[in-house]
Protein backbone atom coordinates (compact mmCIF):
# COMPACT_ATOMS: atom_id res chain seq x y z
CA UNK A 1 0.00 0.00 0.00
CA UNK A 2 1.15 3.53 -0.73
CA UNK A 3 0.23 7.01 0.38
CA UNK A 4 0.37 10.23 -1.60
CA UNK A 5 1.68 13.40 0.02
CA UNK A 6 0.53 16.70 -1.50
CA UNK A 7 1.80 20.11 -0.42
CA UNK A 8 -1.03 22.29 -1.65
CA UNK A 9 -1.46 25.88 -2.65
CA UNK A 10 0.63 25.77 -5.81
CA UNK A 11 -0.53 27.31 -9.08
CA UNK A 12 -0.25 24.89 -11.97
CA UNK A 13 0.89 25.66 -15.49
CA UNK A 14 2.33 23.95 -18.54
CA UNK A 15 1.38 20.91 -20.58
CA UNK A 16 0.08 17.44 -19.76
CA UNK A 17 -0.39 14.56 -22.20
CA UNK A 18 -3.24 12.12 -21.67
CA UNK A 19 -2.50 8.39 -21.83
CA UNK A 20 -4.48 5.57 -23.39
CA UNK A 21 -7.97 4.89 -22.08
CA UNK A 22 -8.05 2.69 -19.00
CA UNK A 23 -11.57 1.53 -19.80
CA UNK A 24 -10.47 0.44 -23.27
CA UNK A 25 -7.24 -1.17 -22.17
CA UNK A 26 -8.78 -3.36 -19.49
CA UNK A 27 -11.07 -4.86 -22.16
CA UNK A 28 -8.47 -5.00 -24.95
CA UNK A 29 -6.16 -7.19 -22.86
CA UNK A 30 -8.75 -9.97 -22.30
CA UNK A 31 -9.86 -9.54 -25.93
CA UNK A 32 -6.30 -10.26 -27.06
CA UNK A 33 -6.54 -13.92 -25.98
CA UNK A 34 -9.08 -14.45 -28.78
CA UNK A 35 -6.32 -13.81 -31.32
CA UNK A 36 -4.54 -16.66 -33.08
CA UNK A 37 -1.35 -14.59 -33.37
CA UNK A 38 0.65 -12.28 -31.07
CA UNK A 39 -0.94 -8.87 -30.52
CA UNK A 40 0.60 -5.43 -30.00
CA UNK A 41 -1.17 -2.59 -28.21
CA UNK A 42 0.33 0.90 -28.18
CA UNK A 43 -0.37 3.87 -25.88
CA UNK A 44 -1.22 1.51 -23.03
CA UNK A 45 -1.42 3.39 -19.71
CA UNK A 46 1.05 2.38 -16.99
CA UNK A 47 -1.52 1.62 -14.30
CA UNK A 48 -1.89 -1.11 -11.70
CA UNK A 49 -4.90 -2.63 -13.48
CA UNK A 50 -2.69 -3.40 -16.50
CA UNK A 51 -0.11 -5.17 -14.36
CA UNK A 52 -2.80 -7.21 -12.61
CA UNK A 53 -4.25 -8.26 -15.97
CA UNK A 54 -0.76 -9.33 -17.05
CA UNK A 55 -0.64 -11.62 -13.99
CA UNK A 56 -3.90 -13.20 -15.10
CA UNK A 57 -2.47 -13.71 -18.60
CA UNK A 58 0.62 -15.37 -17.11
CA UNK A 59 -1.56 -17.89 -15.25
CA UNK A 60 -2.85 -19.05 -18.66
CA UNK A 61 0.64 -19.35 -20.18
CA UNK A 62 0.09 -16.16 -22.19
CA UNK A 63 3.32 -14.22 -22.49
CA UNK A 64 3.18 -10.43 -22.22
CA UNK A 65 5.77 -7.67 -22.23
CA UNK A 66 5.15 -4.03 -21.37
CA UNK A 67 7.52 -1.09 -21.88
CA UNK A 68 7.14 2.56 -22.92
CA UNK A 69 3.43 2.25 -23.58
CA UNK A 70 3.78 -0.82 -25.82
CA UNK A 71 2.17 -4.05 -24.62
CA UNK A 72 2.85 -7.26 -26.53
CA UNK A 73 0.61 -10.26 -25.82
CA UNK A 74 1.27 -13.73 -27.24
CA UNK A 75 -1.72 -16.06 -26.73
CA UNK A 76 -0.52 -18.75 -29.15
CA UNK A 77 0.33 -21.17 -26.31
CA UNK A 78 -2.63 -20.35 -24.08
CA UNK A 79 -3.91 -23.08 -21.78
CA UNK A 80 -7.09 -23.33 -19.75
CA UNK A 81 -6.33 -22.78 -16.10
CA UNK A 82 -7.79 -21.60 -12.82
CA UNK A 83 -7.30 -17.85 -12.81
CA UNK A 84 -5.64 -16.23 -9.75
CA UNK A 85 -8.45 -15.05 -7.49
CA UNK A 86 -6.40 -12.23 -5.93
CA UNK A 87 -5.78 -10.62 -9.32
CA UNK A 88 -9.37 -11.28 -10.42
CA UNK A 89 -10.73 -9.59 -7.30
CA UNK A 90 -8.39 -6.59 -7.67
CA UNK A 91 -10.30 -5.11 -10.61
CA UNK A 92 -13.83 -5.17 -11.92
CA UNK A 93 -12.76 -5.51 -15.56
CA UNK A 94 -11.41 -9.01 -14.93
CA UNK A 95 -14.93 -10.13 -15.84
CA UNK A 96 -14.05 -9.62 -19.51
CA UNK A 97 -12.21 -12.93 -19.27
CA UNK A 98 -15.65 -14.53 -18.96
CA UNK A 99 -16.61 -13.57 -22.51
CA UNK A 100 -13.10 -13.98 -23.92
CA UNK A 101 -12.58 -17.48 -22.47
CA UNK A 102 -16.08 -18.57 -23.46
CA UNK A 103 -15.35 -17.41 -27.01
CA UNK A 104 -11.92 -19.06 -27.01
CA UNK A 105 -12.57 -22.40 -25.30
CA UNK A 106 -16.34 -22.66 -24.95
CA UNK A 107 -16.05 -22.41 -21.18
CA UNK A 108 -14.75 -20.18 -18.39
CA UNK A 109 -14.35 -20.48 -14.63
CA UNK A 110 -13.32 -17.55 -12.46
CA UNK A 111 -13.99 -15.88 -9.14
CA UNK A 112 -16.57 -13.14 -8.96
CA UNK A 113 -14.80 -9.93 -10.05
CA UNK A 114 -13.78 -7.22 -7.59
CA UNK A 115 -12.88 -3.57 -8.18
CA UNK A 116 -14.22 -0.34 -6.76
CA UNK A 117 -17.04 -0.48 -4.25
CA UNK A 118 -19.35 2.18 -5.71
CA UNK A 119 -22.66 0.42 -5.13
CA UNK A 120 -24.41 -2.57 -6.69
CA UNK A 121 -22.95 -3.66 -10.02
CA UNK A 122 -24.60 -7.00 -10.85
CA UNK A 123 -23.52 -9.12 -13.81
CA UNK A 124 -27.00 -10.42 -14.64
CA UNK A 125 -26.96 -8.81 -18.09
CA UNK A 126 -23.62 -10.50 -18.87
CA UNK A 127 -25.10 -13.86 -17.84
CA UNK A 128 -28.23 -13.19 -19.91
CA UNK A 129 -26.03 -12.63 -22.98
CA UNK A 130 -23.99 -15.81 -22.39
CA UNK A 131 -27.15 -17.88 -21.93
CA UNK A 132 -28.66 -16.46 -25.12
CA UNK A 133 -25.53 -17.66 -26.95
CA UNK A 134 -26.13 -21.19 -25.66
CA UNK A 135 -24.03 -21.28 -22.46
CA UNK A 136 -24.98 -22.71 -19.09
CA UNK A 137 -23.99 -20.47 -16.17
CA UNK A 138 -23.74 -21.45 -12.49
CA UNK A 139 -22.48 -19.56 -9.46
CA UNK A 140 -21.02 -21.65 -6.65
CA UNK A 141 -19.89 -19.69 -3.60
CA UNK A 142 -18.58 -16.77 -5.61
CA UNK A 143 -17.05 -18.83 -8.43
CA UNK A 144 -18.77 -18.43 -11.79
CA UNK A 145 -18.80 -21.41 -14.17
CA UNK A 146 -19.77 -20.73 -17.79
CA UNK A 147 -19.86 -23.57 -20.31
CA UNK A 148 -21.33 -24.14 -23.75
CA UNK A 149 -24.56 -26.14 -23.46
CA UNK A 150 -25.20 -29.54 -25.02
CA UNK A 151 -25.99 -27.90 -28.39
CA UNK A 152 -22.89 -25.71 -28.30
CA UNK A 153 -22.64 -21.95 -28.75
CA UNK A 154 -24.58 -20.26 -31.52
CA UNK A 155 -25.51 -16.83 -32.82
CA UNK A 156 -28.39 -15.20 -30.99
CA UNK A 157 -30.64 -12.20 -30.53
CA UNK A 158 -29.55 -10.45 -27.30
CA UNK A 159 -31.56 -7.63 -25.73
CA UNK A 160 -29.92 -5.94 -22.76
CA UNK A 161 -32.50 -4.81 -20.22
CA UNK A 162 -30.13 -2.08 -19.07
CA UNK A 163 -27.53 -0.20 -21.10
CA UNK A 164 -24.27 -1.74 -19.85
CA UNK A 165 -20.77 -1.19 -21.19
CA UNK A 166 -19.48 -4.35 -19.51
CA UNK A 167 -22.30 -6.58 -20.75
CA UNK A 168 -22.04 -5.15 -24.27
CA UNK A 169 -18.30 -5.87 -24.46
CA UNK A 170 -18.62 -9.32 -22.88
CA UNK A 171 -21.34 -10.25 -25.36
CA UNK A 172 -19.11 -9.13 -28.25
CA UNK A 173 -16.13 -11.13 -26.94
CA UNK A 174 -18.23 -14.26 -26.48
CA UNK A 175 -19.92 -13.99 -29.88
CA UNK A 176 -17.10 -12.90 -32.21
CA UNK A 177 -15.97 -16.47 -32.96
CA UNK A 178 -19.36 -18.14 -32.61
CA UNK A 179 -20.89 -19.58 -35.78
CA UNK A 180 -23.86 -17.61 -37.07
CA UNK A 181 -25.26 -14.12 -36.59
CA UNK A 182 -25.59 -12.31 -33.28
CA UNK A 183 -27.47 -9.06 -32.74
CA UNK A 184 -27.04 -7.07 -29.50
CA UNK A 185 -29.84 -4.56 -28.94
CA UNK A 186 -29.88 -1.72 -26.40
CA UNK A 187 -26.08 -1.87 -26.59
CA UNK A 188 -23.90 0.76 -24.93
CA UNK A 189 -22.40 3.39 -27.26
CA UNK A 190 -19.22 4.42 -25.42
CA UNK A 191 -16.05 5.29 -27.40
CA UNK A 192 -14.29 2.42 -25.61
CA UNK A 193 -16.68 -0.05 -27.27
CA UNK A 194 -15.82 1.40 -30.68
CA UNK A 195 -12.15 0.95 -29.75
CA UNK A 196 -12.63 -2.73 -28.87
CA UNK A 197 -14.60 -3.37 -32.07
CA UNK A 198 -11.96 -1.59 -34.18
CA UNK A 199 -9.29 -3.83 -32.62
CA UNK A 200 -11.29 -7.00 -33.35
CA UNK A 201 -12.32 -5.95 -36.87
CA UNK A 202 -8.70 -5.20 -37.77
CA UNK A 203 -7.97 -8.84 -36.89
CA UNK A 204 -10.73 -10.13 -39.17
CA UNK A 205 -13.87 -9.92 -37.04
CA UNK A 206 -17.14 -8.93 -38.71
CA UNK A 207 -18.82 -6.50 -36.35
CA UNK A 208 -21.06 -3.60 -37.41
CA UNK A 209 -22.89 -0.91 -35.46
CA UNK A 210 -20.41 -0.03 -32.72
CA UNK A 211 -21.35 3.39 -31.39
CA UNK A 212 -25.06 2.71 -31.98
CA UNK A 213 -27.54 0.79 -29.85
CA UNK A 214 -27.63 -2.18 -32.25
CA UNK A 215 -24.46 -4.21 -32.83
CA UNK A 216 -24.42 -7.02 -35.41
CA UNK A 217 -21.80 -9.79 -35.39
CA UNK A 218 -21.07 -12.50 -37.95
CA UNK A 219 -18.92 -15.16 -36.33
CA UNK A 220 -15.47 -15.85 -37.78
CA UNK A 221 -13.09 -18.78 -37.28
CA UNK A 222 -9.81 -16.86 -36.94
CA UNK A 223 -8.55 -13.56 -35.63
CA UNK A 224 -5.06 -12.56 -36.79
CA UNK A 225 -3.31 -9.34 -35.73
CA UNK A 226 -1.56 -7.62 -38.62
CA UNK A 227 -1.03 -4.14 -37.19
CA UNK A 228 -0.35 -2.49 -33.84
CA UNK A 229 -3.54 -1.21 -32.25
CA UNK A 230 -3.30 2.29 -30.77
CA UNK A 231 -5.53 2.74 -27.72
CA UNK A 232 -7.78 5.81 -27.79
CA UNK A 233 -7.04 8.65 -25.33
CA UNK A 234 -8.56 8.38 -21.87
CA UNK A 235 -11.52 10.77 -21.71
CA UNK A 236 -11.81 10.35 -17.92
CA UNK A 237 -8.16 11.20 -17.33
CA UNK A 238 -8.61 14.18 -19.67
CA UNK A 239 -11.65 15.40 -17.74
CA UNK A 240 -9.77 15.04 -14.46
CA UNK A 241 -6.91 17.25 -15.65
CA UNK A 242 -9.34 19.77 -17.14
CA UNK A 243 -11.03 20.05 -13.73
CA UNK A 244 -7.68 20.41 -12.02
CA UNK A 245 -6.50 23.04 -14.50
CA UNK A 246 -9.68 25.08 -14.06
CA UNK A 247 -9.51 24.83 -10.26
CA UNK A 248 -5.89 25.85 -9.72
CA UNK A 249 -4.21 26.49 -13.05
CA UNK A 250 -2.53 29.52 -14.56
CA UNK A 251 -2.75 28.28 -18.14
CA UNK A 252 -2.64 24.52 -18.76
CA UNK A 253 -2.81 22.70 -22.09
CA UNK A 254 -4.18 19.15 -22.06
CA UNK A 255 -2.85 17.18 -25.04
CA UNK A 256 -3.95 13.94 -26.73
CA UNK A 257 -7.65 14.57 -26.30
CA UNK A 258 -10.62 13.68 -28.50
CA UNK A 259 -12.95 16.60 -27.67
CA UNK A 260 -15.98 14.82 -29.17
CA UNK A 261 -15.65 12.20 -26.40
CA UNK A 262 -15.97 14.96 -23.78
CA UNK A 263 -18.78 17.07 -25.19
CA UNK A 264 -21.12 16.80 -22.18
CA UNK A 265 -18.26 17.50 -19.76
CA UNK A 266 -16.93 20.43 -21.79
CA UNK A 267 -20.45 21.86 -21.93
CA UNK A 268 -20.61 21.93 -18.12
CA UNK A 269 -17.21 23.65 -17.81
CA UNK A 270 -18.34 26.30 -20.30
CA UNK A 271 -21.61 26.71 -18.39
CA UNK A 272 -19.58 27.32 -15.22
CA UNK A 273 -17.61 30.08 -16.94
CA UNK A 274 -14.40 28.24 -17.84
CA UNK A 275 -13.18 29.88 -21.06
CA UNK A 276 -11.80 26.77 -22.77
CA UNK A 277 -9.93 26.87 -26.05
CA UNK A 278 -10.87 23.58 -27.73
CA UNK A 279 -8.57 22.45 -30.55
CA UNK A 280 -8.51 19.34 -32.72
CA UNK A 281 -6.60 17.17 -30.23
CA UNK A 282 -5.85 19.49 -27.30
CA UNK A 283 -7.69 21.82 -24.91
CA UNK A 284 -6.19 24.95 -23.34
CA UNK A 285 -7.55 26.00 -19.93
CA UNK A 286 -6.74 29.62 -19.05
CA UNK A 287 -6.56 30.97 -15.52
CA UNK A 288 -10.10 31.16 -14.15
CA UNK A 289 -11.23 33.21 -11.15
CA UNK A 290 -15.03 33.18 -11.26
CA UNK A 291 -17.28 30.15 -11.55
CA UNK A 292 -21.04 29.70 -11.59
CA UNK A 293 -22.79 26.79 -9.92
CA UNK A 294 -24.40 24.15 -12.10
CA UNK A 295 -26.56 21.04 -12.00
CA UNK A 296 -25.13 17.75 -13.26
CA UNK A 297 -26.96 14.50 -13.89
CA UNK A 298 -24.80 11.54 -14.89
CA UNK A 299 -26.15 9.52 -17.81
CA UNK A 300 -25.03 6.78 -20.18
CA UNK A 301 -22.85 8.01 -23.04
CA UNK A 302 -23.04 10.56 -24.60
CA UNK A 303 -24.30 12.02 -21.32
CA UNK A 304 -22.14 13.21 -18.44
CA UNK A 305 -19.94 10.28 -17.35
CA UNK A 306 -20.36 8.90 -13.84
CA UNK A 307 -16.57 8.58 -13.68
CA UNK A 308 -16.26 12.38 -13.93
CA UNK A 309 -18.73 13.45 -11.24
CA UNK A 310 -16.11 13.07 -8.47
CA UNK A 311 -13.20 14.76 -10.29
CA UNK A 312 -15.35 17.82 -11.05
CA UNK A 313 -16.58 18.15 -7.44
CA UNK A 314 -13.57 20.08 -6.01
CA UNK A 315 -13.92 22.61 -8.82
CA UNK A 316 -17.62 23.09 -7.97
CA UNK A 317 -16.58 24.12 -4.46
CA UNK A 318 -15.19 27.31 -6.01
CA UNK A 319 -18.47 28.27 -7.68
CA UNK A 320 -20.30 31.33 -6.36
CA UNK A 321 -23.60 29.45 -6.06
CA UNK A 322 -24.93 26.00 -5.23
CA UNK A 323 -24.21 23.01 -7.46
CA UNK A 324 -26.10 19.72 -7.45
CA UNK A 325 -24.89 16.36 -8.78
CA UNK A 326 -27.31 13.47 -9.26
CA UNK A 327 -25.61 10.22 -10.26
CA UNK A 328 -28.20 8.10 -12.03
CA UNK A 329 -25.65 5.38 -12.83
CA UNK A 330 -24.13 4.76 -9.38
CA UNK A 331 -26.13 6.72 -6.77
CA UNK A 332 -23.89 5.33 -4.01
CA UNK A 333 -20.73 6.80 -5.56
CA UNK A 334 -20.15 9.10 -2.59
CA UNK A 335 -16.89 8.00 -0.96
CA UNK A 336 -15.31 11.39 -1.69
CA UNK A 337 -17.86 13.34 0.35
CA UNK A 338 -16.59 12.61 3.90
CA UNK A 339 -12.98 13.05 2.78
CA UNK A 340 -13.63 16.47 1.21
CA UNK A 341 -15.67 17.43 4.28
CA UNK A 342 -12.61 16.77 6.48
CA UNK A 343 -10.76 19.34 4.39
CA UNK A 344 -13.47 21.97 4.96
CA UNK A 345 -15.66 21.40 1.93
CA UNK A 346 -19.28 22.47 2.27
CA UNK A 347 -20.74 19.33 0.71
CA UNK A 348 -23.60 17.02 1.67
CA UNK A 349 -25.48 14.02 0.32
CA UNK A 350 -29.17 14.85 0.46
CA UNK A 351 -32.23 13.14 -1.04
CA UNK A 352 -30.17 11.12 -3.52
CA UNK A 353 -28.06 14.05 -4.74
CA UNK A 354 -24.74 15.63 -3.85
CA UNK A 355 -25.22 19.27 -2.81
CA UNK A 356 -22.12 21.47 -3.10
CA UNK A 357 -21.99 24.99 -1.68
CA UNK A 358 -19.30 27.63 -2.18
CA UNK A 359 -16.28 26.95 0.05
CA UNK A 360 -13.77 29.70 0.76
CA UNK A 361 -10.82 27.44 1.42
CA UNK A 362 -9.72 23.85 1.89
CA UNK A 363 -7.16 22.75 4.46
CA UNK A 364 -4.80 19.81 4.06
CA UNK A 365 -5.80 16.72 6.05
CA UNK A 366 -5.31 12.95 6.21
CA UNK A 367 -7.83 11.40 3.85
CA UNK A 368 -8.38 8.11 2.03
CA UNK A 369 -8.87 7.20 -1.63
CA UNK A 370 -11.88 4.92 -1.30
CA UNK A 371 -11.78 4.14 -5.02
CA UNK A 372 -10.19 5.45 -8.22
CA UNK A 373 -12.30 8.52 -8.92
CA UNK A 374 -12.78 9.42 -5.25
CA UNK A 375 -8.99 9.38 -5.10
CA UNK A 376 -8.83 11.75 -8.07
CA UNK A 377 -11.15 14.16 -6.23
CA UNK A 378 -8.86 14.01 -3.19
CA UNK A 379 -5.81 14.76 -5.36
CA UNK A 380 -7.43 17.87 -6.86
CA UNK A 381 -8.64 19.02 -3.45
CA UNK A 382 -5.17 18.44 -1.98
CA UNK A 383 -3.54 20.63 -4.63
CA UNK A 384 -6.19 23.33 -4.03
CA UNK A 385 -5.80 23.18 -0.24
CA UNK A 386 -3.57 25.12 2.12
CA UNK A 387 -1.04 22.89 3.86
CA UNK A 388 -0.27 19.20 3.46
CA UNK A 389 -2.72 16.48 2.46
CA UNK A 390 -1.91 12.80 2.95
CA UNK A 391 -3.98 10.42 0.85
CA UNK A 392 -3.99 6.83 2.11
CA UNK A 393 -4.91 3.85 -0.11
CA UNK A 394 -3.27 5.70 -3.00
CA UNK A 395 -2.99 2.37 -4.83
CA UNK A 396 -6.59 3.01 -5.88
CA UNK A 397 -5.45 6.17 -7.69
CA UNK A 398 -2.60 4.29 -9.37
CA UNK A 399 -5.10 1.74 -10.68
CA UNK A 400 -6.56 4.33 -13.02
CA UNK A 401 -4.14 7.23 -13.60
CA UNK A 402 -1.09 6.82 -15.80
CA UNK A 403 2.16 8.24 -14.32
CA UNK A 404 0.14 10.66 -12.23
CA UNK A 405 2.97 11.87 -9.99
CA UNK A 406 5.24 12.68 -12.93
CA UNK A 407 2.45 14.46 -14.79
CA UNK A 408 1.43 16.52 -11.76
CA UNK A 409 5.06 17.39 -10.98
CA UNK A 410 5.56 18.66 -14.54
CA UNK A 411 2.61 20.99 -13.95
CA UNK A 412 4.35 22.39 -10.84
CA UNK A 413 2.40 20.40 -8.23
CA UNK A 414 4.28 19.26 -5.12
CA UNK A 415 3.36 15.57 -4.97
CA UNK A 416 5.17 12.39 -3.88
CA UNK A 417 4.37 8.73 -3.27
CA UNK A 418 5.59 6.86 -0.21
CA UNK A 419 5.20 3.35 1.13
CA UNK A 420 2.44 3.31 3.72
CA UNK A 421 4.78 2.02 6.45
CA UNK A 422 7.20 4.97 6.16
Amino acid sequence: MTKMIIHGGTCLSGDVTIGGAKNSTVALIPAAILADTPVQLNMVPDILDVHNLMLILKSMNVRSEFADGMLTIDPTNIVENILPSKAIKSLRASYYFMGALLGKFGEATLSFPGGDNIGPRPIDQHIKAFEALGADVTNNNGTVHIKAGKNGLHGAQIFLDLVSVGATINAILAAVKVKGSTVIRNAAKEPEIIDIVTFLNNMGAKIRGAGTDVIRIEGVEKLEAKNTHIVIPDRIEAGTYLSLAAACGDGVTVHNVIPEHLESFIAKLLEMGVDLEVNEDSIFVPKCDHFKGTEIKTMVYPGFATDLQQPITPLLLKANSRSIITDTIYPERTKHIPELSKMGANIKYRNGSIVIEHTDKLTGQEVSAGEIRAGAAAVIAGIMAEGTTTIYNADNILRGYDNIVDKLTELNADVELLNDDM
